[in-house]
């Protein structure tokens, strides 16, 4: 079986303190392409919720005349949801409160182009 194209960038974003998961996930229906998360983890409700918002994140960006979207980041009591997306394909991570969001979106926006 052949590795994933993707195991480089999930492995890197992974090793971020403070990640609880990462996934890559299609914009138009969540479906989960390859993850690495944390046991008790639910990867497909978190991929699912992810693409929605990052869809709708797009959406909007455009009807507003703003251009595409750039770093999409949920902060919430619990923790954060970050995505950025190419070519209908979305990087999400999932950090606790505690994480260093500015190193989770520098990583993030280096692993981009794996996306294309």
């Amino acid at each position: 079986m052949s590795a994933s194209p993707f195991q480089g960038v999930l492995s890197t974003l992974i090793r971020q303190r403070g990640v609880l998961g990462c996934l890559v996930v299609g914009e138009a229906d969540g479906i989960i392409v390859d993850a690495n998360v944390q046991v008790g983890i639910q990867s497909n409700v978190v991929a699912a919720l992810a693409a929605a918002l990052y869809r709708k994140a797009r959406l909007c960006s455009a009807a507003a005349g703003l251009s595409t979207i750039g770093f999409l980041q949920l902060e919430a009591e619990r923790g954060h949801i970050c995505a950025i997306g190419r070519d209908g394909l979305v990087l999400v991570t999932l950090a606790e409160p505690r994480a260093h969001i500015g190193r989770i979106r520098g990583a993030m926006l280096e692993s981009l182009s794996v996306l294309a």
